[in-house]
């Protein structure tokens, strides 16, 4: 794909590397992310969790066949309580976090492992296409430094994925305003799918060719975890190094194929329609006790803080 147009952030960008037909993704995140972490007054901690697993979230999405939404999600009895991150097939990004403040802000600077902020729980991964398909969940334990490190603890449970991933965070001071922090989140992951079966054979020259096939794709993997693991966390969010060359930079000398990006937005799913269900859910006589003193009851968005009034239950409650 000529590289040309390729957006340089908020972008998932599929790759393969020939010499070893491995699969790869590389993930940028910019306005999309900053917007995200600014719809709530996160401290520095959770939000750099949050993006991590934005990343991530963005990352396993982009090489799965669906049509709906993917989740990453963790539940944990530290002082982060839960973290959601999703994706649809669109490229709708959103995501929030649950937390103790205090617990947090006992915790001081950073970094912080998974296992101060989290404490122990899980993280499970989700995909939802509706009443289309079966809905799918793998759950595993909260077991790693970094979230990046809990995904791994999934894959080496997992007989159809094998991947090696890295992410980076950075939350610098904007221009003007030095309170107020720019947020950028990069990652790569290199994929190989599972071996074939084998063709049996009772030729020993057979065998020996498979063995050599073998040998050359493990070969083919390390030398591509490797040079993943040569890249830097400031290569991975640097502005001044679009995916497509970090991408190049790292595996052009393998031959290295670019396919069509994703492009990815911050974008919620509530609204007034989806708020109305919401409260139909809930019997009338308990949604009574919610009315502020202005006769208004407000439902308020978890993931994009936005503030939904209904004056009118007569009318909530009269819809089908």
């Amino acid at each position: 794909m000529n590289r040309a147009g390729i957006p340089e952030d908020d972008v998932v960008l599929p790759f393969q590397i020939e010499s070893s037909a491995l699969r790869g993704r590389a993930v940028r995140l910019g306005a999309a992310l900053d917007t995200i972490l600014h719809r709530h007054a996160y401290p520095r901690a959770v939000g750099e969790a949050l993006a991590e697993a934005l990343a991530i979230s963005a990352l396993l999405a982009a090489t799965l066949k669906f049509d709906g939404v993917f989740t990453l999600q963790t539940k944990g009895d530290g002082p982060v309580r839960m973290l959601v991150a999703d994706v649809t097939s669109a490229g709708h990004l959103r995501g929030y976090a649950q937390f103790d403040k205090d617990a947090v802000a006992a915790l001081g600077p950073g970094p912080h492992s998974v296992p101060k902020l989290f404490g122990a729980g899980y993280l499970a991964f989700t995909v939802d296409q509706g009443d289309a398909a079966e809905r799918y969940q793998g759950i595993v334990e909260l077991d790693g430094t970094t979230l990046a490190e809990c995904a791994h603890h999934y894959f080496r449970q997992s007989e159809q994925f094998e991947a090696g991933i890295k992410v980076a965070v950075a939350a610098t001071p904007k221009p003007g305003d030095g309170a107020v922090l720019n947020w950028r989140a990069g990652a790569l992951m290199i994929q190989r799918l599972p071996p074939e079966d084998a063709q049996g054979s009772f030729e020993g020259q057979d065998k020996a060719v498979d063995a050599a096939k073998r040998e050359a794709e493990e070969e083919g993997w390390r030398r591509a975890m490797i040079l993943m693991g040569s890249s830097t966390p400031a290569e991975l969010v640097d502005p001044e190094l679009p995916p497509w060359k970090l991408i190049d930079r790292l595996y052009l000398a393998e031959g290295v194929a670019i396919y069509r990006p994703l492009v990815l937005t911050h974008q919620c799913r509530c609204s007034p329609e989806r708020m109305r269900g919401a409260l139909r859910a809930i019997s009338r006589e308990e949604v009574e006790t919610l009315r502020d003193p202005d006769g208004a009851v407000r439902l308020t968005c978890e993931f994009c803080n936005t503030t939904h009034a209904f004056s009118d239950l007569d009318a909530v409650y009269a819809e089908s």
